[in-house]
């Protein structure tokens, strides 16, 4: 297999690079709807989604957990689920929150209108075998008789949700679950596959990781895959980089500083395996109405800034978590600055700098060579004045510095640029 060069001299699969050469954008429905959204609110959703953010790059719509489940209530989870399955225990779309789901055609419809509005179409989906269709003891579709039982592993289950058992992969049968299921996606449009409680621990999942990718790679319709929960390990990245196109860095991201925080030191770890195809996933944007529509995001507007500054110039995924049906212009804005889309899509040489305590600086290159990046955030409660000299950032050569967030020209004076920034916020300029 071709394989596509990174920056550190390690390689991913020449396909991974195709299927997302540049970190996906989109929106997910988990950080507004929790488990609960339905067929009309998704399509209300997609259709403001490609109006609004579409023409800015975001063009994932995903499906987040437990579509396939009737009864799905909040943020929690029923403890003994009775998903919608077919014949040989695949998980079905709920009918009575999925309607064009009923005639068995699972979400192609929806993945039909989806794709009309011109967005890919993504679902969430849990590692391993339902926990339902083990009790039933249903075949494996495209295995030679064998049944769920044979193919479980219920000592492998997961710690925060009930609906799955792992598969046993050396077992008769266990791939081809997996390529049943994955064929499933295919048949239906899926382009994009959330696959939840695969990260941690990874080594115990690292088999489950290996078969979703044989049967994405057998399924006959390009599907980017994302794992998820984090931390996935840095000292794994050659395994992970070869096996998904996006992983998450850590657990559940929220809208609080403390996390946000976190995700610093995290992106720093992970920044040399940034590459085509290998995207380190620091999570969604809590921003705007989350939560079922009980609260807006606590965030300041400093600390989004510095969100927004932050997976822009890590090159994290930009995947926006609020419901867009209360989307404001504040948030629009900051979603869809030019600037910051361009340094989060075609950016490269992005690496972090140590200058000052209380003080992050990333900088970045342009596609072109035209101009370059500097990111200060300040980390503290307080103001700080900063003064950077540009030749300890390798930026030395730069005459002018422009302001993304203020659009303004800040002064380059003797090699040195100073500018006060706000508590929790971040300073983007734009040097050429």
């Amino acid at each position: 297999m071709a394989m596509t060069s990174m920056t550190t001299g390690a390689q991913v699969p020449a396909a991974a690079a195709t299927l997302a050469p540049t970190p996906p954008m989109g929106w997910n429905s988990w950080n507004s709807f929790a488990t609960t959204i339905t067929e009309e609110q998704a399509l209300e959703t997609a259709r403001i989604m490609a109006d609004k953010l579409l023409p800015a790059g975001y063009d994932v719509f995903t499906v987040d957990i437990q579509w396939y489940e009737p009864d799905a209530r909040s943020y929690t989870y029923n403890a003994r689920p009775q998903p919608a399955m077919d014949r040989w225990g695949r998980l079905q779309p709920a009918p009575n929150r999925f309607p064009s789901a009923a005639d068995g055609s699972g979400f192609a419809r929806l993945a039909e209108q989806v794709h009309a509005l011109g967005l890919r179409f993504g679902i969430h989906v849990m590692r391993g075998i339902p926990r339902a269709a083990v009790m039933q003891n249903l075949p494996v579709f495209g295995s030679s008789g064998v049944r769920a039982a044979e193919i479980a592993d219920t000592s492998s289950i997961c710690s925060w949700n009930p609906d799955m058992y792992g598969v046993a992969m050396g077992r008769p049968g266990a791939q081809d679950w997996y390529d049943g299921i994955f064929r499933q996606y295919a048949e239906w449009g899926v382009d994009f596959i959330k696959m939840d409680d695969m990260s941690r621990p990874y080594d115990a999942h690292a088999a489950e990781i290996e078969a979703a990718h044989r049967a994405i790679d057998r399924a006959g319709r390009p599907i980017v895959l994302s794992l998820s929960p984090g931390e996935t390990p840095v000292t794994r990245a050659d395994h992970v980089r070869r096996h998904a196109q996006m992983w998450r860095i850590s657990d559940d991201f929220w809208d609080d500083w403390g996390m946000l925080e976190a995700q610093f030191t995290r992106l720093e770890n992970w920044h040399p395996h940034v590459a085509p195809g290998s995207w380190p996933d620091a999570d969604m944007l809590p921003l705007g109405r989350l939560a079922l529509g009980e609260r807006d995001t606590r965030f300041t507007p400093a600390e989004q800034r510095t969100l927004m500054t932050l997976w822009a110039i890590a090159r994290s995924p930009l995947i926006m978590g609020g419901d867009l049906r209360h989307l404001d212009d504040a948030t629009l804005a900051l979603l869809t600055n030019p600037a910051v889309i361009a340094l989060n899509q075609s950016s490269h040489d992005n690496r972090p700098h140590f200058l000052k305590d209380g003080l992050r600086v990333w900088t970045a290159r342009s596609a072109d060579g035209v101009h370059a990046w500097l990111a200060v955030f300040n980390l503290d409660k307080e103001p700080q004045d900063l003064s950077v000299a540009l030749t300890d950032v390798g930026l030395s050569a730069a005459k002018s510095a422009t302001d993304i967030w203020a659009s303004t020209a800040l002064p380059i004076a003797e090699g040195r640029l100073g500018k006060r920034v706000e508590p929790h916020g971040a300073l983007l300029l734009r040097l050429v």
